[in-house]
């Protein structure tokens, strides 16, 4: 992050307001949830909201359309088909905190998505099942995590299922992340023989007898050493196996250190079932205590008191009643008042934020202000991109969000003339979100759309938005182009610039210059005909 200073501010905050301001930042947790798809998390997603009082009864997260639906997932895509393709913000009140959740998709055809949601967040919670263990996606994001240096949670999930040992689960995650996990429960038991946990804390037994998935249970607590009497029905020989693997994992662990937690060298472990409630409440309160504040992780010197924050996310028709477009801001520090004047740091451009919301999955309620750590929507006047950083008093510019070499390309057409001008706004809209790319051919005059995605599905997704939300039936032509290399060349270079028989020279929807190609050949041989251009397959963004 760099500043740049500008006009001083018309009035100096006060003592008080930044004390204020401070109190409200500490109060504040924002975290991102990651997984591979299927392991729990808009599960896990839902039990949080209940366990927070935010919803009385929990959706069916992969019902029928007959049952309940997930209050995280609001699109008609995401509950027929009962997976996350988009990113929601959750924001809910828990033992004297605000917690901002930021759900996230699971599914790696979304990681681009999910990469500028973990930008906004202070700490993430890794779902992992207990009968799979680590999963591709899971990896990629956990990756993703130690690059961004993102302190790791570990909810170990359906420990009321047959599955790997607890064990294994710990050494797999030594071993794949180089990372010290440290368990802060234990499992008694697991598949029909679950009975409860052991917190490794006190020694004290937290045992669930209840199994009602959709409402809060609370668990019966007894001490280990009176376990065997107070619950006969509890075998010796389980209470014997567990004892073995508890102090096995005391011998041979650490104990979870602040810092070390903060700085990825750790991960507290906590086992669970999301689906039937079982550690639910446990893990929440485990993690206000390790979780940081907004801003803690990085922080060198204290917080400005001057508003700023940063557009990680936009979302065309969040609510079809509206028919509007909502960027999700997180606030990096000072206080949000409605109406405030705002820079847009990119154009400079002097912006009034006359509504601001709160967003709960499809709902919104209107705010007044906000702080540090807070995720608020504002309505979409055109103006802002991804990645655009808003401050007030000192232009403040925030690290650039990725644009990945995305995978799949075609062209989508509009199969009815009648409908042409909606699909052509509904496709910008769904472009400036970032729901997938748009290059031209940077030799024609005719501005052909070739989209291009990360992922497969996300043209699936297009597709069924454009013909959803804004009533333009598409036809797709696939084109075969896999990979695409950005460049920053002198006009002479350009004009020289040596291609593979299949490359195409073209141009994103900045205007950057790029590469389309075919396989990592064409990649190779890219390079060798042109050794004095440098090229990316990723490329950053900048506000500025």
């Amino acid at each position: 992050m760099s500043t740049l200073p500008t006009r001083p501010a018309t009035a100096a905050k006060s003592a008080s307001s930044i004390a204020e301001i401070e109190t409200q930042r500490l109060r504040r947790r924002t975290f991102a949830i990651i997984s591979h798809p299927d392991a729990g998390k808009t599960t896990l997603t839902e039990k949080l909201l209940l366990f927070g009082n935010s919803i009385e009864i929990a959706g069916a997260v992969r019902g029928r359309k007959s049952e309940r639906t997930a209050k995280s997932d609001w699109m008609e895509m995401e509950q027929e088909r009962g997976i996350s393709v988009s990113s929601t913000a959750l924001t809910f009140e828990f033992a004297g905190a605000q917690i901002n959740l930021l759900d996230t998709p699971g599914h790696h055809d979304f990681s681009e998505d999910t990469y500028r949601t973990l930008m906004a967040a202070d700490a993430a919670v890794m779902v992992i099942d207990l009968a799979k263990g680590i999963e591709a996606q899971t990896e990629k994001l956990f990756r993703v995590c130690a690059l961004r240096k993102i302190p790791v949670l570990t909810f170990v999930n359906k420990v009321d299922r047959r599955g790997r040992s607890p064990l294994e689960i710990i050494d797999e995650i030594e071993r794949k992340f180089s990372i010290e996990p440290v368990p802060q429960n234990w499992p008694l038991g697991s598949g029909e023989d679950f009975r409860g946990f052991i917190d490794l804390h006190d020694d004290s037994v937290h045992l669930f007898d209840e199994h009602r998935a959709n409402r809060r249970i609370s668990s019966k607590v007894v001490s280990w050493s009176d376990l065997e009497t107070v619950e006969p029905a509890i075998s010796s020989d389980l209470i014997d196996a567990t004892g073995e693997e508890v102090e096995l994992v005391r011998m041979a662990g650490a104990s979870l250190e602040q810092s070390q937690f903060l700085s990825g060298a750790q991960t507290p472990v906590f086992f669970g079932s999301a689906l039937t409630n079982f550690g639910i409440e446990h893990f929440l309160h485990g993690f206000l205590k390790l979780c940081p504040p907004p801003g803690s992780r990085n922080a060198t010197e204290p917080p400005s008191p001057n508003f700023s924050g940063f557009i990680f996310k936009i979302q065309a028709n969040l609510d079809p009643r509206h028919r509007d477009r909502v960027a999700f801001l997180r606030v990096c520090s000072g206080m949000f008042e409605r109406d405030m004047e705002v820079t847009i740091a990119r154009s400079m451009k002097k912006i009034r934020l006359a509504r601001a919301f709160r967003i709960f999955g499809q709902d919104r309620q209107t705010i007044d202000e906000a702080y540090p750590g807070d995720i608020i929507g504002l309505v979409c006047p055109g103006e802002f991109r991804l990645g655009d950083t808003l401050c007030q008093n000192e232009i403040v510019h925030q690290e650039g969000l990725p644009q990945f070499s995305p995978e799949f390309f075609a062209v989508l057409d509009c199969t009815d003339t009648a409908r042409r001008k909606q699909f052509d706004r509904g496709l910008k809209q769904l472009i400036e979100e970032g729901a997938i790319q748009v290059f031209h051919d940077a030799h024609t005059k005719r501005r052909e759309n070739l989209l291009a995605a990360v992922g497969e599905l996300q043209f699936d997704v297009v597709r069924y938005r454009l013909e959803s939300e804004y009533n333009a039936p598409t036809s797709l032509s696939w084109r075969p182009y896999k990979l695409v290399r950005w460049f920053n060349a002198t006009p002479e270079q350009k004009a020289n610039i040596r291609l593979p028989y299949s490359g195409k020279l073209a141009l994103d929807q900045f205007g950057h210059d790029a590469v389309l190609l075919q396989s990592e050949w064409d990649v190779k041989a890219l390079h060798r005909a042109n050794p004095d251009i440098q090229f990316q397959e990723m490329r950053v963004a900048t506000s500025h």
